[in-house]
């Protein structure tokens, strides 16, 4: 069943403006609806009755959960244009592109491959009669604490794999965009048990109380390394199991007499998909000098034309900044990056005809290690573009941050990217393309991006608790 126009999936999760949050368009910074208020008192009953529904939805085995988990898929389906709407209007990022409609259609494909994705019983000894064998089972609740970002892609990368292997989950959406997971939570509980699913839209009080709660066995969280970092100090009070993908200020690093005209494209998307605001995108680019200037070139002249705008026009395909506090972090990092004598190629300002909260498209050249905009994850719609000469340099300054979510490396010579590709430190390194992500592929970082892994059977593991039965 779809929503019609007298009851969209907006009507359904907004409330009352005296009992809500305003929740603004990013664009036009119009309220668009109020987000539910919830509290710690809130919290605590989700989670009960999250632990009084889980045994009878673990019971129902795999194979029905992953039924119910395909008419999930095809309800996200044929309600793909309203959520994408109103992601686009939350969030920001355009209709078009690798944004909003991409966004949704993933959530459907990553609930697909966690329906699909078989998990077998391990048999880890054999020796004649004696046998052990390494069951996964349901953990029990889940909680999932997501980022504004990517806001449904992201809860359902939680979500999906803890509803496939048996747990209960409740879900603490981000401040800045909880009505697009209340309408994705919407559509799934319309094929789910009662308090299987449950969203708790709260503020950053209710964040850690799920992460110290007692009826919590597992936390998930995507956000900032400051964040995960005392995640893990209210985890000590339950010894709830984590997965942390915190930040990540990814490197690039363009070889030697690389074909600059081959590899620009996707150079671009690397780093200003979702306008830059994606934790696993290129956020600083190393490049030889041989090829630096026709490097800074050409990403500059993709970042004049690219259409930016707001997201419910058809063919913009870059948004505005999420937030007021991100805004005021890239326009810092651009300022400092400039009274430090670096070269503003393109953009370098705000873009107020477009709205508020726009910033052109901006590539920075001549610029070192140790400037705010290198040393810090920008998480917006800018690039700074270092020249190196050696490449074992470019590998250690790399290497020199204390995070390592991913990486690129970027050749005509695939060996020759693969033996650099394997001397950086990230979870994952990207040949030829960065950002790209597969549901059958393991993604998680290192260093102080975190740790655990999702997606595929990893993921799944993820979120089981694993039992050894010997005979």
């Amino acid at each position: 069943m779809t929503t019609t126009e007298s009851t969209t999936l907006l009507d359904r999760v907004t409330v009352a403006p005296e009992t809500g949050r305003p929740i603004p368009d990013a664009a036009t910074r119009e309220i668009i609806g109020h987000a539910p208020v919830h509290t710690v008192t809130d919290l605590d009953a989700a989670v009960a009755a999250a632990r009084a529904a889980q045994p009878a939805w673990a019971a129902l085995g795999h194979e029905e959960r992953s039924r119910i988990l395909h008419a999930i898929a095809d309800e996200i389906e044929a309600n793909a244009e309203e959520l994408a709407v109103l992601l686009s209007r939350e969030q920001g990022k355009p209709l078009d592109g690798p944004n909003a409609r991409f966004e949704v259609g993933a959530s459907a494909a990553w609930v697909r491959n966690a329906a699909d994705t078989a998990i077998e019983t391990e048999v880890v000894f054999e020796d004649g009669p004696a046998r052990s064998e390494l069951h996964y089972e349901a953990l029990g609740v889940v909680g999932a604490i997501g980022p504004w970002n990517w806001p449904m892609m992201i809860t359902v990368w939680q979500i999906a794999p803890a509803l496939r292997m048996g747990n209960a989950v409740v879900v603490k959406p981000s401040e800045y965009t909880p009505l697009s997971v209340l309408a994705l939570a919407s559509v799934f509980n319309r094929h789910l048990p009662a308090d299987v699913l449950t969203v708790v839209s709260g503020d950053r009080e209710v964040g850690a109380a799920i992460a110290a709660h007692p009826g919590v066995d597992k936390i998930m969280f995507t956000g900032s390394t400051a964040t995960g970092r005392r995640i893990v100090e209210s985890s000590a009070n339950n010894l709830a199991r984590l997965t942390l993908e915190l930040g990540g200020n990814d490197p690039g690093i363009v070889l030697p007499d690389t074909d600059v005209s081959a590899i620009a494209e996707n150079l671009f998307w690397g780093a200003f998909i979702n306008t830059g605001q994606t934790c696993a995108a290129l956020k600083r680019l190393y490049v030889h000098e041989s090829v630096y200037d026709e490097v800074v070139d050409a990403l500059a002249e993709l970042a004049r034309v690219i259409p930016m705008g707001r997201g419910l026009e058809e063919g913009n395909v870059l948004g505005p900044l999420q937030n007021e506090q991100q805004f005021g972090i890239v326009a810092r990092l651009v300022d400092d990056a400039r009274s430090r004598g670096a070269r503003v190629v393109s953009g370098g300002e705000p873009a107020p005809e477009l709205g508020p909260l726009f910033y052109r498209a901006t590539v920075v050249a001549d610029i070192e290690d140790g400037a705010a905009l290198v040393d810090e994850e920008q998480f917006g719609p800018v690039i700074p573009v270092v020249k190196y000469t050696d490449v074992d340099d470019a590998i250690a300054r790399a290497n020199a941050s204390s995070q390592g979510l991913g990486a690129s490396v970027w050749s005509n010579d695939p060996e020759a990217a693969v033996e650099v590709a394997r001397r950086v430190q990230a979870g994952t390194v990207w040949i030829n393309q960065h950002g790209a992500v597969n549901p059958n592929v393991p993604f998680g970082g290192t260093k102080a991006s975190g740790y655990g892994h999702e997606f595929g059977v990893h993921g799944l593991k993820a979120v089981s608790s694993p039992k050894v039965i010997s005979r």
